[in-house]
């Protein structure tokens, strides 16, 4: 049997509000799932109600919450700046049940990318379940709609014959082509100190402090996903860290941003929920 309970706790002068879901004799670690984008504590297509209730009902307590700003709750914030939020998540958590100890983060979106900022500065995180990480810039989001977009475009069958027929507009698609590149690759921004670096920066030097154990999950059908991916396969210390042994790295291959089917949604949970049980 599993309860689910609803709370309300502090941040900063803010009234944050949650749910928590308590099985009847909760393991020693919980899990806290950080809300990110234009969403609240349900998640897309139900997906955190469901995934906090599969947990609880193997044991694993869940917090699921609205940050300062969206939902139900007070104040305002942005995923950048969750840190306060999270801690009181945690806080509020341990309070309610004294015998957990562990915490695991686990993120969609700009939600995982809050909780790999947060985690190396706070030792109670033993675990980071990250989907889908945001890493959005103009030379990500370039890179990655040139991949997407014009690697395939010039194999089409459809496209050489519109181009044949006069259907497209030659001065215009290498205009955007052009722009495009220049904003893949072009020129990097000069370095910054930092208390002023961009949040992508923020997310790798967290992660290069942290000293637990994460399971990446991307969806094959994401451009979200394949930003992430490409920002890896650039950087040498995002290198490093995928090929860590305290990380792992799953693709649901068939999958969009929000894993918005059924069977999408129980495979992340079913891999959430074996992974937790390797800590």
């Amino acid at each position: 049997m599993t309860n689910s309970q609803p709370i309300a706790f502090h941040c900063r002068g803010s009234t944050l509000q949650a749910i928590l879901e308590t099985p009847d004799t909760p393991k020693n670690t919980a899990v806290v799932i950080v809300v990110g984008g234009p969403q609240y504590r349900v998640g897309s297509h139900r997906q955190f109600v469901l995934l906090a209730r599969h947990l609880a009902g193997h044991g694993y307590a869940t917090l699921r919450f609205d940050h300062r700003g969206i939902g139900d709750s007070d104040g305002a914030t942005t995923f950048e700046a969750l840190d306060d939020d999270i801690e009181a998540a945690i806080g509020e958590l341990q309070r309610r049940l004294p015998n957990v100890q562990d915490i695991v983060l686990w993120g969609l979106c700009d939600g995982a990318s809050a909780a790999m900022i947060y985690a190396a500065n706070d030792p109670r995180v033993v675990g980071l379940v990250l989907l889908n990480p945001w890493v959005r810039s103009e030379q990500t989001y370039a890179r990655s709609h040139f991949g997407g977009y014009y690697a395939p475009l010039l194999f089409s069958r459809v496209f050489w014959k519109r181009l044949l027929r006069g259907e497209v507009n030659i001065r215009d698609a290498v205009r955007s082509f052009l722009r495009n590149i220049r904003s893949a690759y072009g020129s990097a921004t000069p370095e910054q100190a930092p208390q002023d670096l961009p949040f992508q920066k923020r997310m790798l030097e967290g992660m290069r402090s942290y000293s637990g154990k994460s399971l990446v999950i991307l969806s094959g059908q994401d451009l979200t996903a394949r930003e992430f991916s490409d920002a890896v396969s650039r950087d040498r210390d995002w290198r490093l860290l995928k090929h860590s042994a305290s990380t792992e790295w799953r693709t649901l291959e068939d999958a969009n941003h929000t894993f918005s089917t059924r069977a999408w949604r129980d495979e992340v949970a079913n891999w959430t929920l074996g992974w937790l049980r390797s800590l």
